[in-house]
């Protein structure tokens, strides 16, 4: 790499992480002026990305970046971009136009060359065309070219698309891994994304996931039949199955992910809690505090949980649930070993609502070990990404902060966990490693741990056997691909070889020298902070309260800093079987609020339509209250502004009112005429007042009963009635269905989802919903799911507030209250597939005179202010009195008694107009300049073909 240096020649050292070489110079090293340089890893954080300001653009090469806190004086120089030495002597910046030109992107710096290359000190110097040679090259064991996803949604599309990321850079050819995917008739309903990603798929039997996804004994019989080397699982269904890692092995076939007896010890919540407590881990107070393993370090041996051992933290029933709930104190956490997700956890505040929601966990995850933990209050929720290899080697990537859940269910994570202190922290990190090695631990896994930030404790919470849902979060902070990662541990690579942990301990990228992880020469940094969403079928507006459906817009517009993939596409959908999240969104920022800002302004250009509410209007609340902008959060805010029934912004309610009057009235008026030209082409005729251009709407909003009359005066004109005022509102009807109404100076893109109950109105990327009816004497599903069983006998008594019935949608199991007191009689029985809105049972009320009832709305119309946008000069009251007066003779009357005097007003309006000796020449006027535009425009086209106009 050296040259020999000439007279006024500025030495430097170039590296980045991408391989292609581009420029060389002589080291630091060798020039006696370019200052000490123990101390150059320390300057990580002089990066790039912290000089370079947003204003930079990706897109435009040519575009120099500004500068934020330019350093005068290199001659001791600086580290200049992430896992780079390089060191700019003698010289200002000024003089290296590389590096001004050096691009801010949301993986940091990438200092690149008049190519467009990243400049790198360690260039790939080899090619490999397959995984054979990689393995060869790399020193792995094992091959892989053919894997089976035991999964689908988002897992299984950001699993192929990060292997196909990878496969890409080492063999140019993303298609090197292929991928054999299984599918339910569900998912092919759907129209999953997954599907297509897919290089094979395999049909395989729908509902629930025992029947697919999670049952072991099918994954080996299709991985056997695919003939694939190796399995990936990802997260959730059989990912935490010890099971399934013991089959394929004693099969020949790779379980990509950790070997059965750390999956056993680690993998299981009462198992891990064990070790950590053997470890000398802090853990929370819980059914089996104060057991521990006999252990020895120098053994090497990896850690197993006898069954005698095990059972002792396990409670078998109620009564043994309720003792243990009682030694520790209320309120206390009722969990399943095997849950995960949400699944198998309620918060119990008494013992007596403990016995059902114990049950509640049993339903949930059947068979599964359940234990009693103590509930943490105020506390954070952080977590350590680790990784591990064959060989006995095992990091940390960082951490996790993921406080922000609803039903114990992560919604929104970040990286790096800020909250915490360097020093605890990395207690956190030290003894999640320690974990890892304890049981011989294999590939991704994450260490879960409840911290107080007041005291500065930390508790073990779990561990995950798998890679989580928000990993990617972890991807960008490190950038580290860790699919691929998981892939080439599977492969038999030892850590050290891995080009995204070389470049990361920030050693030679392709050389095989051995990292001394537990004491390296530079201990990696994160570099800027990644903020997570997670994209979910909820309604935030009751509980969060999941469902399923089709999808008919999705448009996402990814940024620099800002990316995010989905499980679903335009004209696909959600099945009731399906997780509830199906997208994810990540914004990348220099800091905590940078992100935050990018995530916010990328939240509220994101446009979803479908069957289906989501959380995204939610999130954006979240993301802009006081107490998430100063980190002043745990694992109790949601939930608690949930109890308090904090929503999301809404629109303006007269706002909402007009758009779903005249979402109803054009769809029953434009049904109305569909039905008369169906008869007439039949040869039937209809009487003539079944062709009406108005009708009349009604429907209650926020306990607001509103009386509309919608009149369709035009093709694209309605009039609106209410208690006496009028409005004039001009809206045109969308080929993709919605609405764009345009009143009082501004317009509106809004659209309508007539539901059973209710019509959901979305006006841009805000929502509100108007009920049809408050009749609580049907009571109704709200989502699609199954009948789980009944909490009150048919016929028996109800209190307003109590459940009468539990029903699983998408996985989880859901409460169904009374609003008012009776008598419930069902009409359906438990077992039984609903459908959104379907009447569960019927309520006989005690005092139907007691049931509040909505008040009709009083007020009037609001009245625009802006100024017609039809204009208000003579030709132009006669162009628009005139289209009126024609729209009345093509049969858009008023009714009575608006239509004689605004037949009356127009008329006269028009006499005015024709009266006018000026109009004649104004229409003149109009008319030449459409001419001379014309002749403007034919003259420019006849040039371009070489004909002379004259």
């Amino acid at each position: 790499m050296s040259k020999e240096k000439k007279s006024g020649e500025v030495s430097f050292l170039l590296g980045d992480t991408n391989g292609d070489e581009v420029e060389e110079g002589t080291s630091p090293e060798d020039d006696p002026q370019s200052g000490p340089l123990e101390d150059h890893h320390e300057e990580r954080h002089d990066s790039v990305p912290s000089m370079i300001s947003a204003s930079s653009s990706r897109e435009d090469s040519s575009q120099e970046p500004k500068l934020k806190n330019q350093p005068s004086d290199f001659s001791h120089g600086k580290q200049i971009g992430h896992r780079s030495n390089m060191y700019v002597l003698q010289r200002g910046l000024n003089s290296y136009p590389m590096l001004l030109h050096a691009k801010h992107s949301m993986s940091g710096a990438s200092n690149l060359d008049s190519r467009g290359r990243r400049m790198s000190y360690h260039p790939k110097d080899f090619s490999v065309a397959t995984p054979e040679e990689f393995v060869k090259r790399f020193g792995g064991k094992s091959v892989i070219n053919k894997v089976l996803i035991a999964n689908n949604g988002i897992a299984a599309v950001k699993c192929m698309r990060s292997v196909r990321r990878w496969a890409y850079e080492m063999f140019r050819n993303e298609r090197a891994i292929r991928f054999v995917v299984m599918v339910t008739p569900e998912d092919l309903k759907a129209n999953a994304e997954y599907i297509r990603l897919a290089d094979q798929y395999v049909p395989v039997q729908g509902g629930t996931n025992n029947n697919n996804y999670a049952n072991v004994e099918l994954i080996l019989d299709i991985a056997k039949r695919t003939q694939v080397q190796a399995v990936w699982a990802g997260w959730g269904h059989a990912s935490e199955n010890p099971k399934l890692p013991e089959l394929l092995h004693k099969n020949g076939i790779i379980f990509i992910g950790p070997p059965e007896g750390a999956m056993w010890a680690l993998g299981d919540k009462i198992a891990s809690s064990i070790v950590a407590q053997t470890a000398g881990v802090p853990t929370m107070p819980w059914s089996g505090s104060g057991l521990t393993l006999k252990y020895n370090k120098e053994d090497n041996k990896p850690l197993s949980v006898p069954s005698d051992l095990y059972r002792k933290g396990c409670v078998e029933d109620v009564d043994e649930g309720l003792k243990s709930a009682n030694k520790i104190g209320f309120p206390v956490m009722i969990k399943a070993s095997e849950g995960g997700g949400g699944k198998g956890i309620r918060k119990a505040e008494n013992a007596d609502d403990f016995p059902n929601l114990f049950r509640q966990v049993q339903a949930e995850v059947p068979g599964s070990p359940i234990f009693i933990m103590k509930l943490a209050t105020h506390a954070r929720h952080l977590e350590v990404q680790i990784l591990a290899d064959n060989y006995g080697n095992a990091i940390s990537l960082f951490g996790r902060d993921c406080s922000i859940q609803r039903r114990h269910q992560k919604i929104i994570e970040e990286a790096p966990a800020s909250v915490a202190t360097s020093v605890v922290f990395d207690k956190m990190e030290q003894a999640a490693v320690t974990l890892a090695k304890m049981v011989c631990y294999v590939s991704a896994g994450t260490v879960e741990y409840l911290y107080n930030e007041e005291t500065e404790t930390f508790h073990f919470l779990e561990l995950n056997p798998r890679l989580q849902v928000e990993h990617p979060c972890t991807e960008m902070v490190a950038d580290i691909n860790l699919p691929a990662a998981q892939l080439q541990i599977a492969m038999g690579l030892p850590l050290y070889r891995l080009k995204d942990i070389r470049q990361l301990y920030d050693v030679d990228t392709w050389g095989d020298t051995p990292i001394d992880f537990s004491n390296p020469s530079m201990h990696p940094r994160p570099r800027g902070h990644v903020i997570a969403a997670r994209i979910t079928s909820e309604n935030p507006d009751e509980g969060f309260k999941p469902s399923s459906g089709t999808v008919q817009e999705l448009n996402f517009r990814s940024s620099k800093n800002v990316w995010g993939y989905f499980s679903v596409a335009a004209t696909g959908g959600l099945h009731e079987y399906a997780d509830s999240q199906f997208g994810h969104c990540f914004s990348w920022g220099e800091d905590r609020e940078d992100a935050r800002e990018n995530l916010v302004v990328a939240l509220k250009e994101l446009s979803i339509r479908g069957d289906f509410r989501t959380t995204v209007e939610y999130l954006i609340k979240l993301f802009e209250t006081e107490e998430y902008q100063n980190n002043k959060i745990t694992t109790g805010w949601l939930d608690k502004l949930i109890s308090e029934n904090v929503q999301a912004e809404k629109p303006d309610v007269m706002l909402g009112v007009i758009s779903g009057a005249l979402h109803i009235g054009d769809y029953q008026i434009q049904d109305c005429f569909q039905t008369f030209q169906a008869s007439l082409e039949r040869g039937q005729i209809l009487p003539a007042n079944s062709l009406k251009n108005h009708v009349d709407v009604e429907f209650i909003s926020e306990g607001i009963k509103y009386n509309v009359k919608v009149v369709k005066t035009g093709p694209n004109n309605y009039f609106i009635c209410m208690n006496g005022s009028i409005l004039e509102v001009e809206a045109h009807r969308l080929s993709d269905g919605g609405l764009l109404i345009s009143f009082d100076g501004a317009s509106y893109t809004t659209y309508m989802k007539d539901q059973v109950s209710s019509y959901r109105i979305t006006i841009g990327n805000k929502t509100c919903v108007l009920h049809k009816e408050n009749d609580p004497t049907k009571l109704r599903s709200p989502s699609a799911g199954k009948l789980l069983n009944y909490m009150i006998d048919d016929g028996g008594h109800v209190f307003a507030g109590d459940v009468y019935a539990e029903i699983e949608v998408m996985k989880m199991v859901m409460e169904l209250r009374v609003t008012e007191n009776g008598c419930v009689h069902y009409v359906k029985r438990p077992g039984a597939v609903l459908d959104g809105g379907s009447v569960v049972a019927h309520l006989d009320l005690d005092d139907p005179s007691r049931v509040q009832q909505a008040q009709s709305f009083t007020g009037t119309l609001p009245q625009p202010q802006a100024p017609p946008t039809h204009g208000e000069k003579l030709h132009q009251l006669f162009q628009s009195t005139r289209a009126e007066l024609e729209n009345i003779l093509a049969g858009y009357s008023l009714p009575e008694p608006y239509f004689r005097p605004k037949l009356q007003e127009s008329i006269e309006r028009l006499m005015k107009c024709l009266r006018d000796p000026a109009l004649p020449l104004l229409e003149l006027q109009v008319y030449n300049y459409i001419c001379a535009a014309f002749k403007s425009f034919l003259i420019s086209a006849l040039s371009q073909s070489n004909i002379n106009f004259y």
